[in-house]
């Protein structure tokens, strides 16, 4: 269940780093000059690691299983299989 806790952890930092990563994205596209693009890539390296929308990822919310979920029941496939029998 720590896995789960964690998941929620990640998409908790994700919403909050969320404005800052897209505004930083904005600025690198408007910006023409090479060195502050670099100087606004640093600002897009200074959030966690964990913020990044990449890391997260769907977990069977029962048993925390990763893989094969169907977005719709939020459930595994093998949970999915046992409830339906």
């Amino acid at each position: 269940k720590s896995l789960i806790e964690r998941e929620k952890k990640r998409q908790k930092l994700e919403q909050k780093y969320h404005l800052i990563r897209r505004s930083s994205k904005k600025e690198i596209s408007k910006v023409s000059s090479l060195s502050d693009k670099w100087q606004i890539h640093g600002k897009l390296q200074s959030p966690p690691r964990n913020s990044a929308p990449t890391r997260l990822h769907r977990r069977c919310f029962s048993t925390g299983r990763p893989r094969a979920n169907y977005r719709d029941f939020g459930l595994s496939g093998h949970i999915l299989r046992e409830m339906v029998h």
